[in-house]
C-alpha cells in the first residue's frame, strides 16, 4: 500500500492516507478565540481537511483532544456533541495538556476512514 501526503512541510503534513485510513495532524483554532469557538473552527478545519482525503465526520474512527485546562471540557462538549453525527461517534480520548501557544484552548487530532471503505 501506497502512502499519501498532503500539504507536507519540513516538520508534518496535515494529511496522511495509507490505504482505506487517513489521519489527520493536530488542528487548532484562533489563539485569541474563548474555547466554545476555538473547537468550532477546530471541527470546520477538520471537515474541510477530511472532505479533501475523500472522507466526512460520518467516517471518523477515533479523536484524540487536548484541553489546555479541563475546566473547558463541557464547553467543549457542547461545540463536539452538536458536531458529530448521531451514530458516528468515534472512539475518543480527552486530557489536559500545554499547547503549543498559551492562547490556543484546545487541540483535536482525528483518524478517519475513506468514504465508501468496506466497513
Amino acid at each position: 500500500m501506497t502512502i499519501e501526503r498532503q500539504d507536507t512541510g519540513q516538520r508534518m503534513s496535515q494529511i496522511v492516507r495509507h490505504g482505506d485510513t487517513i489521519y489527520l495532524a493536530g488542528q487548532v483554532g484562533n489563539r485569541h478565540d474563548d474555547v466554545a469557538e476555538q473547537t468550532r473552527e477546530v471541527l470546520r478545519r477538520i471537515e474541510g481537511l477530511l472532505e479533501r482525503a475523500g472522507s466526512s465526520p460520518r467516517h471518523l474512527l477515533q479523536a484524540t483532544i487536548w484541553l489546555a485546562d479541563m475546566a473547558d471540557f463541557e464547553a467543549m462538549n457542547k461545540v463536539w456533541d452538536a458536531w458529530v453525527p448521531e451514530g458516528c461517534a468515534p472512539a475518543r480520548a480527552c486530557g489536559e495538556a500545554r499547547l503549543a501557544l498559551p492562547e490556543l484552548k484546545v487541540e483535536i487530532i482525528v483518524v478517519a476512514a475513506v468514504a465508501g471503505s468496506p466497513q
